[in-house]
């Protein structure tokens, strides 16, 4: 079994930096990629990143390009989401998830990490 653990929510100032980690252990899987997304107060669950396993392509929610980096570690076992220039409607919480290969979603998810921005 995979556990994905979220680290490095908070409250931050308008224009202000965050950095995400996420940090998966246990068995090792083949997997596409690992993604970050994000759920506000009473509104679903939104695509923020990703990062694909085998390349490192990565791909952007249009509403954070410019502003977010997706990265990985040499080891590819943890996996940050470097956030700068944040607003208040990236306030959420923030979910790592792994796309398995063989699957054709993400099927494995962290249990999140608050994020606040203060206008």
């Amino acid at each position: 079994q995979v556990q994905l653990v979220e680290s490095g929510g908070g409250l931050v100032q308008a224009g202000g930096s965050l950095r995400l980690s996420c940090a998966a252990s246990g068995r090792t899987i083949g997997t596409y990629a690992t993604g970050w997304f994000r759920q506000a107060p009473g509104r679903d669950r939104e695509f923020v990143a990703s990062i694909r396993t085998s390349g490192g392509s990565t791909y952007y929610a249009d509403s954070v390009k410019g502003r977010f980096t997706i990265s990985r570690d040499r080891t590819g076992n943890t996996v940050y989401l470097q956030m700068n220039s944040l607003k208040p409607d990236d306030t959420g919480v923030y979910y790592c998830a792994l796309h398995p290969v063989g699957r054709n979603e993400y099927a494995i998810w962290g249990q999140g990490t608050q994020v606040t921005v203060a206008s």
